[in-house]
């Protein structure tokens, strides 16, 4: 899709997912994708940088490799290799754009995780420089982070337009949320507009839970409901872009994108 056309885009959006494990974050991140499928005709990339790789089972799109297993090959053979005359940089990306997994509408780039001493911050800086090269091509990038905090530490971000922290009911994720709040400005991470969406929250609960939000000086934008659709499709192993556009948590997070202006 995106790489295919080679036509550069003077404007992109660059769109992180972070939060604790466990919040539902990669379910959300997939959500923001449907949205942004349905209700524009942009080019997306979809970029899971977190190595336990969920999206690709929520999605239903196996990938052969991960950048953290072509970055690994990589290394044990061309990246040791006394021959001269080999540009490695560009082997590298050759090898990347191999692994990257184009549909009619969006692609997707796994980013895993390579093995050995040293090997991930290894493949964050190839994901990094990689994905210099491909923003280019394409209107919107969505990052599903790493959980927690290490990606805000490592700047596997990189600078981005909107940043949405996941967060559940329980206090434990809300701490998270705060501190990835508060690790931005250490790390020298532009992030030009925050948001927190609160996930699993039963509408009777909403005030109460924006009131806490607000103690832990986070802007809520919205809030996602519990839905069984959602446990029914991750247990039948369905793509979560099928999931009906009348299901409460679609409904939500579409509600939320048109908010942000995303659609």
């Amino acid at each position: 899709m995106g790489r295919s056309s080679g036509r550069l885009k003077s404007k992109k959006m660059i769109i992180s997912v972070a939060g604790k494990g466990g919040t539902g974050k990669t379910t959300i991140a997939v959500l923001i994708l449907k949205a942004l499928i349905e209700e524009t005709g942009k080019t997306i990339l979809f970029v899971d940088a977190d190595p336990s790789t969920n999206a690709p089972v929520v999605l239903n799109m196996p990938v052969k490799k991960t950048v953290g297993e072509v970055v690994e090959e990589f290394r044990k053979t061309v990246l040791d290799s006394t021959e001269s005359g080999i540009d490695k940089s560009r082997v590298i990306e050759k090898l990347v754009m191999e692994i990257l997994l184009e549909s009619p509408r969006f692609d997707l780039l796994a980013m895993g995780r390579g093995e050995g001493e040293g090997c991930y911050c290894y493949v964050n800086s190839v994901l990094t420089s990689i994905l210099d090269r491909l923003t280019g091509n394409y209107d919107v990038i969505i990052m599903d982070m790493e959980a927690g905090l290490e990606h805000i530490s490592r700047r596997t971000d990189r600078n981005v337009d909107v940043m949405f922290i996941i967060a559940d009911p329980s206090r434990m994720s809300l701490e998270t949320a705060r501190r990835i709040k508060e690790l931005i400005p250490e790390v020298h991470v532009e992030i030009r507009r925050l948001y927190v969406i609160g996930n699993k929250i039963p509408h009777e609960e909403f005030e109460n839970y924006a009131k806490k939000v607000e103690e832990f000086d986070l802007q809520l934008i919205g809030v996602v409901p519990p839905d069984s659709e959602i446990l029914n499709f991750s247990m039948r192993g369905l793509s979560l872009l099928k999931i009906p556009n009348s299901s409460p948590s679609y409904e939500a997070v579409k509600s939320i994108c048109r908010k942000v202006g995303l659609i």
